[in-house]
């Protein structure tokens, strides 16, 4: 009998044991919470910060210089652009843009939205209140920034691009609002559906984001 008492203790023991283990929350790994994609403040500012400028050495021969014409051209684009509604831009200045912001500093910051809507996500809200701080860091204020808005490819074209302008709108509000970042310094355009971020799934959530480029420093240029 006492064999058999200290079986069933024994066993009870286990049975609670395996309860009280089941009660206790498990960790949460990367991505089970959904916010595995956010991004600090200083990743932000070390992907947008212009690349250091290479002092002038006086007295050497160098190569040819690269040509200031297409700065300049940037320049202009950048200023006819700067204070505009996002839906007055066309398709021409769209790509336009598009085409010089391939060489600026840039970061995906893969800010979703819900479907169907140009309300940022939940999830979302730490990465935009990241972009935030780090636009008005010493290193970054003072640029001019494009906020590019995208959709997956769920609808029409044109409705896609009113959305896609809705939601880099949204961004661009929230940071005004909230940060108080100038509202001339923040260009905003709508790509669409035109440029998805993974093709092979043209309806998948990345391809719902925003990016944003640093297209020109005022401080340093004017030096």
């Amino acid at each position: 009998m006492r064999l058999a008492a200290k079986g069933l203790t024994a066993l009870l023991s286990v049975i609670t044991v395996g309860v009280a283990l089941s009660l206790v929350p498990l960790p949460a790994f990367a991505g089970d919470d959904g916010n595995s994609k956010n991004v600090t403040e200083d990743e932000i500012v070390r992907a947008l910060a212009p690349p250091p400028k290479k002092p002038l050495t006086r007295g050497l021969s160098v190569g040819p210089q690269a040509d200031p014409v297409p700065n300049a051209a940037e320049t202009k684009l950048i200023q006819s652009v700067r204070g505009r509604a996002t839906r007055s831009l066309s398709s021409t200045e769209r790509e336009e843009i598009a085409t010089v912001a391939k060489d600026k500093p840039n970061i995906d910051l893969e800010i979703t939205f819900d479907y169907n809507s140009a309300d940022i996500s939940a999830k979302s809200l730490p990465s935009v209140q990241a972009l935030g701080r780090a636009l008005t860091s010493p290193d970054l204020k003072g640029s001019t920034f494009v906020v590019a808005g995208h959709t997956d490819a769920a609808g029409g074209e044109a409705y896609n691009q009113d959305l896609s302008e809705r939601r880099a709108d949204s961004i661009k509000r929230y940071l005004v609002e909230k940060y108080s970042i100038a509202a001339t310094d923040l260009v905003t355009v709508g790509y669409g559906k035109s440029k998805l971020k993974d093709p092979s799934q043209p309806m998948a959530e990345v391809n719902r984001r925003v990016q944003v480029v640093n297209m020109e420093n005022k401080t340093t240029a004017s030096k």
